[in-house]
């Protein structure tokens, strides 16, 4: 933007530059940001979503055949007492 007065000419650059330093800033205080999070997530020893899946899939798994074994005593318990 040319004008006439150089000292709005120097005005709008200096305020171009601000703005463009500024955005640079926030660019990398994000990554910045990004950074330490990535860093305490993996300090913290979190679980990925498909370990903890496999796990809930496995426990199901396990519970119900808990509860299969659990009526199949209960069946020989009565049997034993009908018999004795």
């Amino acid at each position: 933007m040319q004008t006439q007065n150089p000292l709005l000419d120097e005005v709008s650059k200096l305020t171009t530059a601000a703005i463009g330093l500024a955005q640079a800033a926030g660019e990398e205080a994000k990554s910045a940001f990004r950074a330490q999070v990535d860093r305490l997530a993996a300090e913290m020893d979190f679980v990925r979503r498909d370990e903890f899946e496999a796990l809930k899939a496995e426990l199901a798994a396990l519970r119900e055949q808990v509860t299969r074994s659990k009526a199949k005593g209960r069946g020989q318990a009565r049997a034993a007492e009908e018999a004795g």
